[in-house]
């Protein structure tokens, strides 16, 4: 799930100028192709506004505020004023809508700043809720909940598929659904992650621990043993061992058990799990990490939901 910072930020970048230019494009005239006169200064140039006329962004994806940095950017302000703009959008009775630069916004107010330097971007809801969660996603010491957070809100918010995230953050798909899949963990595991007592690591290794009752059990170790993240995924291999007092098939049988499994991953395009006994009873488990993968999976095994 690693990627290179560097080129990670470049892509949200890339996502940020693309979404702008998108905005913009809304906003040309049909006819000619160019910015419609009235909004022109609004989109290419700074304003300042009073600091009381910016309502914060209801939808803000992030969620911790670091209070002490905070305060120290609040100090900095007094003596050299805003360096960077506030992004807003027009809101209601004169009002601005912030889209970008809340932690700015809350260091204004503790500095008692009367008016701000802004960028005013006309930007519908959904709009806002992009330029919010691209600007958060550059954060450095974003944790992983809130990143799959992030993810699962443009699913649900904005309509967007896995492949459609992905493409918007510069990464791969299964980086994004794997992020997804830690907003599954038991509500313990999630709050480990947050607040940096379980590494990122730690929790991509409890996704593959299985039921809850085994996430929990792994979770409980690396705290009371201090696991490493490779201590972690040695674990929970443990755990996925066969029970000895399990019948085992003989070779051939395994082998075709296992040929079987292969091609129904392979036609149905997700992670299966054959089991199968002795007394001839067995089950197969199929994976899937979204809505969409679901509904995909019903239509090519031609289920029909009424």
């Amino acid at each position: 799930m690693s990627n290179n910072p560097s080129n990670k930020k470049d892509a949200l970048n890339r996502g940020i100028r693309s979404l702008l230019g998108s905005i913009d494009t809304e906003l040309k005239n049909p006819a000619t192709g160019s910015l419609k006169s009235e909004v022109v200064a609004k989109n290419t140039s700074i304003s300042r506004i009073a600091l009381g006329d910016i309502i914060p962004n209801p939808r803000q994806p992030r969620q911790d505020f670091d209070q002490k940095a905070i305060e120290e950017l609040a100090q900095s302000m007094r003596q050299h004023d805003i360096i960077q703009p506030l992004t807003v959008t027009p809101f209601n009775n004169g009002k601005y809508k912030l889209i970008a630069g809340e932690r700015r916004w809350r260091a204004a107010k503790i500095a008692g700043l009367k008016d701000v330097p802004v960028y005013i971007r006309e930007a519908n809801d959904k709009q806002v809720l992009e330029l919010a969660l691209l600007e958060n996603l550059q954060r450095e010491n974003l944790n992983a909940i809130e990143i799959g957070l992030g993810y699962q809100r443009l699913m649900d918010e904005c309509a967007m598929t896995q492949e459609e995230v992905a493409v918007r953050m510069g990464m791969d798909r299964s980086t994004v659904s794997n992020y997804i899949r830690m907003l599954k963990l038991p509500p313990d595991i999630i709050v480990a992650v947050r607040n940096g007592t379980l590494s990122m690591g730690h929790a991509r290794a409890l996704i593959n621990a299985g039921e809850v009752e085994k996430q929990l059990f792994v979770f409980n170790t690396i705290v009371a043993k201090k696991l490493s993240v490779r201590q972690t995924e040695d674990l929970v291999k443990q755990l996925y061992k066969p029970s000895k007092k399990q019948p085992a098939p003989t070779a051939p049988q395994k082998n075709n058990f296992h040929h079987i499994q292969q091609q129904i991953s392979s036609q149905l395009g997700t992670k299966v799990k054959l089991e199968h006994h002795k007394t001839g009873r067995g089950k197969i488990v199929l994976e899937y990490y979204s809505v969409e993968e679901l509904n995909s999976l019903l239509e090519k095994m031609k289920v029909t939901i009424h």
